[in-house]
């Protein structure tokens, strides 16, 4: 999977949002110390660059090198290439030793992994008993009902392309497989919703079409998802030309939870950890 984000590493980076503050900043709230962070299929360093600010140290992996390339070079920033099936040993070696990491972190990829394989990952490289899972999605971008009805359209007709997985994005990871504790002053480990805010033209909406998985699926068997009748609609009801800018909101669902006194169960290898999205 990773290979359809390969071809357009640049067009991920320019058009994907950026995560609120007020997420980081909760995120932060539940973590006890903030010295060492893991953000898991980091991709161009959307997540990472955020964490920068509030952690001392950033550890950014992905196994797209492509992608790693147009991540910010910050100074507490270390971005890893990771190979697709990461042994306890490379895992020791890029991240960490046991119980070493605070927090780890995975924005709009954790539909991807192999779960009870990650998880095992997960709980054994964070600190016990108080270490901290946070994972998010984001779904559908929002206008107004006019222009959210074209783009539920448009996202039914590319569910031939889609993933199955992706349906855990569409249930805002309230089906996701989580085992984790909540964290202190939470009852449940969520999802608890946040929003991006973001003032974008109908162009760099297309843009940021374009860098779906599905919209590479697609093309990469010779359909055009945006084709001139699609963006035609897309005009109509955007109300503005192209370049004329709106408010577009992304909701965002975090799951969120500690290790608590994990049983680690290691195994030689986990499935790739991806940059990956819908």
């Amino acid at each position: 999977m990773a290979d359809l984000f390969l071809k357009q590493a640049e067009i991920y980076r320019k058009s994907r949002p950026s995560y609120p503050r007020k997420l980081f900043d909760f995120i932060a709230s539940k973590t006890a110390s903030h010295d060492v962070v893991w953000d898991v299929a980091t991709g161009s360093g959307q997540a990472a660059t955020s964490l920068a600010s509030i952690y001392e140290s950033v550890i950014g992996t992905d196994t797209s090198k492509n992608q790693l390339e147009y991540a910010p070079k910050l100074p507490n920033v270390r971005y890893e290439c990771t190979s697709p099936n990461i042994s306890m040993s490379e895992l020791e070696e890029k991240i960490g030793t046991e119980s070493s990491v605070d927090l780890v972190t995975v924005a709009q990829a954790l539909h991807w992994f192999d779960h009870d394989i990650f998880y095992n990952r997960v709980k054994w490289v964070l600190k016990k008993p108080n270490g901290v899972i946070a994972a998010w999605c984001y779904t559908l971008p929002k206008v107004d009902d006019e222009f959210d009805s074209v783009v539920r359209k448009f996202y039914a007709d590319s569910k031939p392309y889609t993933a199955l997985v992706v349906g855990l994005v569409d249930d805002k990871y309230s089906n996701i497989k989580f085992p984790f504790d909540p964290v202190d002053g939470c009852v449940d480990t969520g999802p608890f919703e946040f929003e991006i805010k973001q003032v974008m033209s109908l162009g760099e909406l297309f843009t940021y079409i374009r860098s779906w998985s599905s919209y590479q699926t697609a093309k990469d068997k010779g359909v055009e998802l945006l084709s001139d009748r699609v963006m035609e609609e897309f005009r109509n009801a955007w109300k503005e030309d192209e370049n004329g800018e709106r408010i577009v909101t992304f909701p965002v669902y975090l799951r969120i939870g500690k290790v608590g006194d994990a049983v680690i169960q290691t195994s030689p290898v986990m499935q790739p950890l991806l940059g990956l999205d819908r």
